[in-house]
């Protein structure tokens, strides 16, 4: 009988106080490979994705701040969602409203006319509780915890949410949410990391150059807001097709008025479904560092941004100016503005009900 020896930990430490004195703590899962995911009480925000190059150097691949005060940030001109989780309803519900069984809900319109990730605070700005669940073997595994009471940012119903974190000695980095609802009400919960493959810190050109492929023959038609307008194109013939591999730098200076109201991409494609429930959406490669990301996702689409609107306001981490095409954020969501689409695939939530989706990012190095 043979022994099989598993390097995957979970660790935490202190990692400072919030502005109103709440003490927040730094979880750290490492694997085998030299694979590292850092994560925080506050926001459930993912600091640090350390992960080794094709010469087996390793480097930070998503943008952050040095330290708890830049994830504090509410101006909404750039860096309040790094890393984060965003709830109730991540990007856009049109107007700042939506009506649920005849009752009209206001929210906060923080993004021109429309609310974007269901206004400040969002669930990007709470202490959530965070309890290791697994903290070694072949996979370590978190829960997150976040109650989110009736009327909150202006949503019905007491919402009870779960996200497990976990990371494998496979290189898969999973993020599983869960929620449950005492009323009938809207829910579109994502991961909001901006990832940069061939590292953060060391890449003066952003991600232009990265190589990016996804599962999606189809794309949402947005407004000059970049908001859907309920229409859904082909992608075929336009800058939007990624179903065979391309750098970004290929199309998106391409004269298109989608391109155009978003200053680069910030659109909604729909992942082509198949048998299995979880679905390939998303791989990505860094043709310097050869480093790849493979994104895989129950939901049925995925935002992929450009970094449109980092215009180097701010200094992130180890003070580097973070602007536009730095990052690409990969969103795996509900459609924006589902609850004003009928034709949309619900998010409504009725008690009795569990929302259970999940997405897996995988690291590798490409061939």
């Amino acid at each position: 009988m043979t022994s099989t020896t598993f390097a995957a930990t979970l660790t935490s430490a202190p990692y400072g106080t919030t502005q109103d004195g709440k003490a927040v703590d730094v979880y750290t899962m490492s694997n085998k490979n030299g694979v590292f995911v850092s994560f925080i009480s506050f926001g459930g925000v993912i600091t640090k994705i350390i992960t080794p190059d094709a010469e087996g150097k390793k480097a930070n691949i998503v943008l952050g701040f040095d330290d708890l005060k830049g994830y504090e940030i509410t101006d909404t001109k750039e860096g309040i969602h790094f890393g984060a989780l965003i709830g109730r309803y991540a990007n856009r519900i049109g107007q700042g409203k939506f009506t649920l069984d005849g009752k009209t809900y206001n929210l906060e319109k923080n993004n021109g006319p429309n609310t974007l990730h269901s206004g400040n605070p969002g669930y990007d700005k709470r202490i959530w509780a965070v309890k290791p669940l697994v903290s070694n073997g072949d996979t370590v595994k978190a829960s997150l915890k976040l109650t989110s009471p009736d009327g909150d940012q202006g949503f019905p119903g007491k919402l009870e949410v779960e996200v497990l974190y976990s990371l494998s000695d496979n290189n898969e980095f999973s993020i599983e949410y869960k929620a449950k609802t005492n009323k009938p009400t809207v829910v579109n919960l994502t991961n909001h990391s901006y990832f940069n493959l061939a590292g953060a810190k060391n890449s003066p050109y952003g991600v232009l150059d990265h190589i990016v492929q996804l599962n999606a023959d189809r794309v949402l038609v947005t407004d000059k807001d970049s908001l859907p307008t309920g229409q859904i194109a082909s992608v075929a013939d336009t800058p939007f097709d990624f179903r065979t591999p391309k750098a970004i730098s290929q199309d998106i200076r391409k004269n298109n008025q989608q391109l155009a109201y978003g200053y680069g991409y910030d659109q909604t494609w729909l992942i082509n479904q198949g048998k299995d429930k979880l679905q390939q959406a998303a791989y990505v490669v860094d043709p310097k560092s050869k480093r790849s990301l493979t994104v895989e996702t129950t939901e049925p689409s995925i935002q992929l941004y450009t970094a449109n609107h980092l215009l180097g306001y701010v200094a992130g981490a180890d003070g580097v100016l973070y602007r536009q095409g730095d990052a690409l954020a990969l969103e795996t969501q509900h459609y924006p503005d589902s609850p004003n689409q009928p034709s949309f695939p619900s998010t409504r939530l009725n008690p009795g009900q569990t929302l259970d989706s999940k997405t897996v990012f995988k690291f590798g190095i490409a061939k």
